[in-house]
């Protein structure tokens, strides 16, 4: 039976920073899914369990043939569809033999099922039967994705590693993916941001600042039963702090108590109207008293701290983006992107867009939804004018911004505060801080420059510098926001567009993220003929 194991593994980054130390996990029968934040270690511990990586002490002990699916898939300069599948040698020998030219070798090792196992790969992933001399080069990005899947099954492991499988891969190969896992019945290990995915999971396992810990059930059980959690150790904590401030407020009024008793002493051996030998009688009792209560004080207090800390401990800390946004002043009425019969793209003689038309009028968030390829891109490129038309018309709003995972209306050599002031120059440096704040970054961090940041903080602060300023623009377009993103960055960024109050252009292949930034509209685009 397929198992993984960790014995007292530790591991750090090559700077020096420990991602786990002396973690000890058996990996379940069935499919888990693993989250957590981007850099807590997801990626380095499949490097680990792929033999990749070496852990700095313990041991990982593998039972099972391991196929792994790395995030980047880049194949190599001329490389064909059947040297990625790893069976050019094989199709070669079956060709040899059809054409009468193989040897005693070639039939006693030739594999006749290998052509329909092919056949049958590519079907379960929604690939089209390609010609096995094909430059992988020549085929999407997502479609070289699933050529590698298609490879894993071709092996047929018995445990797969697949790191962020759906990134890249559009809404038919994103359900090719998660239809995949579904019918799964090895042993798989699947690092993922997409929920859809994750809910085919049977095991989900947290890496987080606490540790690693298991889940039973898909994504929707954890997330219930982390929000559970949560609530539960927000609730004690705020029992322990009650608790720390009661012991301190009694700590205070038996102190202030004694301190009155003393006066009195003080004031009677002052009279002289009591004997000296009773008044040291009582000063004694009092002190003994007071220290008694002293101690009993101190350990009270410390207590009660030992308890709020341990319950800090057990809290994740969770910083959540929580806004309160200017006004996008965006009338019901008022139309901010029309398209009229609209046809464009890079190649003139080749266009990807053809007599397009439609509109967005007030509020409204639209989707554009196709395969890739279909020109997605190319019509958030044509709708801000930076390529345009071939023929028909584009109006758009002044008053609107892109965004995509480039974030090129940002400057890499300047500060996140530098860039927002430059994009909102009639925001002084409070209301700078003050929007940064709310995005998350506070005091020193909104001095980062923007090229050292990750994915994620790069989406937030370009949600922060355009959204943030005193006049948001009226219309936002976005281009795949949520690729690379960890979930809690995503839940950032959702929460960021909930309190936009303006319209929304948005290419996602995404479902959960359409769903709760609240698409209510869907442009589709076709399929090209030969595509």
């Amino acid at each position: 039976m397929p198992s993984i194991i960790l014995d007292q593994i530790s591991f750090s980054t090559p700077e020096g920073e420990p991602l786990f130390s002396e973690l000890t996990l058996a990996f379940p029968p069935g499919r888990t899914g693993i989250v957590g934040r981007n850099g807590v270690g997801k990626s380095s511990l499949l490097s680990l369990l792929t033999g990749a990586r070496i852990p700095d002490a313990g041991s990982v002990s593998v039972a099972g043939r391991v196929g792994h699916l790395a995030q980047a898939v880049q194949p190599r300069q001329g490389e064909t569809i059947a040297e990625a599948l790893g069976v050019a040698p094989d199709l070669a020998r079956l060709s040899r033999l059809l054409d009468g030219t193989g040897t005693p070798e070639d039939a006693a090792e030739a594999d006749w099922t290998l052509e329909a196992r092919i056949e049958a790969c590519f079907t379960r992933l929604d690939l089209p039967q390609l010609d096995p001399d094909r430059p992988v080069a020549s085929l999407s990005g997502g479609q070289q994705t699933r050529m590698a899947m298609a490879r894993l099954l071709l092996e047929e492991p018995d445990i797969i590693i697949l790191d962020e499988p759906t990134n890249n891969l559009d809404a038919c190969g994103r359900e090719a993916v998660t239809g995949l896992l579904g019918d799964w019945r090895g042993m798989a290990l699947v690092v993922s941001h997409d929920r859809a995915l994750l809910r085919q999971m049977d095991t989900i396992l947290e890496l987080s600042s606490l540790g690693a810990r298991l889940y039973g059930g898909n994504w929707d059980h954890f997330a219930e039963r982390k929000d559970a959690e949560r609530a539960a150790a927000e609730q004690t904590l705020a029992h322990a702090e009650r608790r720390v401030a009661m012991v301190d407020r009694q700590v205070q009024a038996v102190r202030e108590r004694q301190a009155r008793r003393d006066a009195g002493g003080r004031r009677k051996r002052g009279k002289g109207d009591m004997p000296k030998i009773l008044l040291d009688a009582r000063q004694n009792s009092a002190e003994r008293t007071a220290g008694s209560q002293s101690r009993i004080a101190t350990r009270l207090r410390g207590e009660a701290e030992a308890a709020a800390e341990a319950a800090r401990d057990a809290l994740e800390a969770v910083a959540e983006v929580n806004l309160r946004l200017g006004s996008s002043e965006l009338s019901p009425g008022r139309t901010v992107l029309a398209f009229d019969d609209v046809t464009g793209g890079p190649d003139i003689a080749d266009p990807i867009i053809g007599e397009l038309t439609f509109s967005i009028t007030g509020p409204e968030r639209v989707a554009v939804v196709g395969p890739n390829g279909t020109g997605k891109t190319t019509l958030l490129r044509l709708a801000t004018g930076s390529l345009a038309p071939i023929a028909g018309h584009v109006r758009i709003t002044p008053r609107h911004a892109m965004l995509d995972q480039q974030m090129d209306r940002l400057d890499p050599s300047l500060s996140i505060r530098e860039n927002f002031l430059r994009a909102n120059p009639k925001d002084g440096e409070n209301a700078c801080r003050a929007a940064l704040a709310r995005f998350l970054f506070r005091a020193d961090a909104a001095l980062q420059k923007v090229g050292t940041l990750s994915g994620g903080e790069m989406l937030r602060a370009g949600l922060a510098i355009t959204l943030g300023g005193g006049a948001p623009p009226e219309l936002l377009l976005l281009d795949e926001p949520t690729n690379h993103l960890d979930l809690d960055a995503i839940a950032a960024i959702e929460n960021g567009l909930r309190a936009y109050d303006g319209a929304v252009l948005v290419i996602s292949h995404d479902e959960d993220f359409l769903g709760n930034i609240g698409v209510t509209r869907r442009i589709s685009l076709p399929q090209r003929p030969g595509q």
